[in-house]
């Protein structure tokens, strides 16, 4: 049973590929895998390829708590990599991934280690999000969280996000906060978690708080989320650079909100998982 890891800026993924994967992808075998002692040891896995009747390449993206994810910029990124290390996509040459959170449209170049991907439109609509309450769109709603009220951004680039603005943001804030407000009533789904600061018109810092996976130090949805609720609130330019503990990504935002990312990969290993470690229950 192979699989390849690899890292986007420390958001790192293992890739199994279902032709040489033969147990099944429940929770219970996912977390295994995922688990930084017993396991592999990753952020989450890429399932794919997979057969798609609206692209070349579907994928399945698992969280390391056993949930299932929709979209991950990331993880889009590491599956392009690893498609052209495959070799079944070539170089400066776009495709298309079928992800249940849409199709994306993605490039690969330098040999795989930077991948361009065009994430979709991000909207801002409550039903969409999906939020609770009237349809509108969430800019600057207040939401408790056990102490502190936020002021809040949601939006979906087909998975959901919160993103809250503040002058000075940091890991402590968001590991305290954000897996409070990820399964805040609010939100039916959960959500990702986003605490940003405006550097300047071209430049923002983000920290991430990620569902199903935790404090992470780089999201590729949350960028892309992150960028377009500071160009919705008037704060940057079309073209910013997002910070994070991991590095940094270019985001390009379209006037309809449509994301292009870019952003490095990098190769970690490749070998076969042993049947012994499913014997472990966790």
């Amino acid at each position: 049973m192979n699989f390849f890891k690899y890292h986007a800026l420390g958001n790192d993924y293992i890739v199994l590929d279902p032709k040489s994967f033969v147990p099944p992808m429940t929770p219970a075998n996912i977390k295994l895998i995922c688990h930084r002692n017993f396991g592999v040891g990753s952020d989450g896995i890429l399932y794919g390829p997979l057969p798609s009747e609206r692209a070349g390449f579907g994928l399945r993206i698992f969280n390391p708590d056993g949930s299932e994810a929709e979209k991950s910029g990331n993880g889009l990124r590491i599956f392009c990599r690893y498609l052209f290390e495959q070799k079944l996509v070539q170089e400066k040459h776009e495709f298309l991934v079928d992800t249940p959170g849409g199709v994306v449209h993605a490039t690969v170049f330098d040999l795989g280690h930077m991948v361009r991907v065009d994430m979709g439109k991000v909207n801002f609509w409550s039903d969409e999000i999906p939020m609770t309450g009237a349809r509108r769109e969430v800019i600057r709603e207040n939401l408790g969280v056990n102490d502190k009220t936020f002021k809040i951004c949601a939006a979906t680039i087909g998975n959901p996000h919160c993103v809250i603005l503040l002058p000075e943001i940091s890991a402590e804030m968001t590991r305290t906060y954000g897996p409070h407000i990820e399964t805040h009533p609010s939100f039916p789904r959960r959500t990702n978690v986003q605490f940003m600061q405006v550097m300047d018109r071209a430049n923002i810092r983000i920290e991430i708080w990620e569902r199903g996976a935790g404090y992470t130090l780089a999201s590729g949805s949350s960028s892309s989320a992150s960028a377009a609720v500071a160009r919705k609130l008037g704060l940057v330019d079309s073209s910013v650079t997002v910070h994070m503990p991991g590095g940094t990504l270019g985001i390009e935002i379209a006037d309809d909100f449509a994301i292009r990312m870019i952003g490095p990969v990098t190769k970690v290993a490749e070998g076969s998982i042993a049947t012994d470690m499913f014997a472990t229950k966790l």
